[in-house]
């Protein structure tokens, strides 16, 4: 599979390097991202919560940064092993331009293999998750960047809690 791109962000080229590079900015960027770390001065661990069409699994994996020319460019390899839903590894080259002292415009090219049963699914679903999950990334990415906060949903209040609550409000009403 192979993705290809570009992406304005609204802030320097050396304030957005240093966010591809924070783990705990990109725990919040990443769908389904349970752990992100630095485990080596160019290494990243993460565990990872992916659905693709009716495959949910959960990726451990490894990522090595190289060919480092900070803040313009590097290249991003990894490999994730997720038990019977299968594997994916590849790789991304990102270059940073910088258009104005406020905006970046980052470019991306990916090339990444998907084996299991993920392959199994279809070359159009893996392509339009892939591409969704990229362009949620982004969403949240240029939002952090641009001094803004991500909030995610509120969860659903467990039936035990509101049926609690609902108890409570019939007796008041007696």
């Amino acid at each position: 599979m192979k993705l290809s791109g570009e992406q304005k962000i609204p802030a320097s080229q050396q304030r957005v390097w240093e966010g591809l590079n924070n783990p705990k900015i990109l725990k919040q960027c990443i769908k389904g991202c349970e752990h992100i770390s630095k485990s080596g001065d160019n290494t990243f661990s993460a565990r990872v919560v992916a659905k693709v069409g009716p495959v949910k699994a959960s990726f451990n994996g490894e990522v090595t940064l190289s060919n480092l020319n900070p803040p313009e460019s590097y290249t991003i390899s990894g490999k994730g092993e997720g038990g019977v839903a299968g594997f994916a590894r590849g790789k991304a080259d990102v270059r940073l331009e910088e258009l104005a002292p406020q905006e970046t415009l980052m470019i991306y090219d990916v090339d990444a293999q998907i084996g299991g049963k993920l392959a199994m699914l279809g070359s159009r679903l893996i392509d339009s998750t892939a591409r969704s999950l990229a362009q949620e990334f982004f969403d949240k990415f240029v939002k952090l960047m641009s001094g803004g906060k991500i909030t995610e949903p509120a969860k659903p209040a467990k039936k035990k809690v509101l049926g609690g609550l609902l108890g409570k409000l019939k007796r008041k009403k007696s």
